[in-house]
């Protein structure tokens, strides 16, 4: 059996290429340490929410504000930037609720790069794109619209030298793979025993 040089540099390549490891640290914050902007713009969607909590997010790359919470049956994350600027709107999914084709997709990749896995989480994600408003953002998410540019982000474990790790994989909207981290749980270096 004869390999296309190319071809196999090629998936190498992207396998490594989207891989990144991801160290996050979370931590809960008050209403007044969250970026004033960023509440302001967000005001409407909190009035008939539940378990309003926001949040100031430390991973290996970027620092974020995150506010988390329960609308209707579905429990969102509305992300910022460092300087509050909106970054996605992410909502908690079932698998059933991913069009066929695309969950198709993604199960296809999870089976080709690991031999056992288990998917813990799955959210829906509304990114900002370049010149959209944030308010048309914010409308498009809170109406639960699948659109072109919806993302899937899964949380997944899967086993790799006899033990398993926990990835977070983003899928674009036809199920193809935008990147890959490795998640590494939470420090609690700050937990003093």
């Amino acid at each position: 059996m004869k390999f296309n040089p190319i071809l196999l540099f090629m998936l190498v390549m992207v396998q490594f290429g989207f891989a990144q490891n991801k160290y996050e640290r979370e931590s809960r914050i008050d209403q007044e340490e969250f970026p004033q902007a960023s509440y302001i713009l967000i005001e409407k969607y909190l009035e008939d929410a539940k378990r309003v909590r926001f949040y100031q997010e430390t991973d290996s790359i970027k620092k974020s504000y995150e506010a988390k919470f329960k609308k209707g049956r579905l429990h969102y994350s509305v992300e910022f930037d460092e300087e509050g600027k909106l970054e996605d709107v992410e909502f908690e999914i079932k698998e059933q609720d991913i069009p066929n084709d695309t969950w198709g997709t993604i199960l296809f990749y999870l089976d080709e790069n690991h031999q056992k896995y288990r998917v813990k989480k799955i959210q829906q994600q509304y990114p900002v794109l370049d010149g959209q408003s944030n308010e048309k953002l914010l409308h498009n998410a809170f109406q639960n619209l699948i659109l072109p540019e919806v993302n899937y982000e899964l949380v997944f474990s899967a086993k790799k030298d006899k033990e398993f790790q926990e990835y977070e994989a983003l899928f674009d909207a036809q199920g193809q793979l935008i990147r890959i981290r490795k998640s590494f749980p939470p420090s609690y270096d700050h937990v003093l025993y």
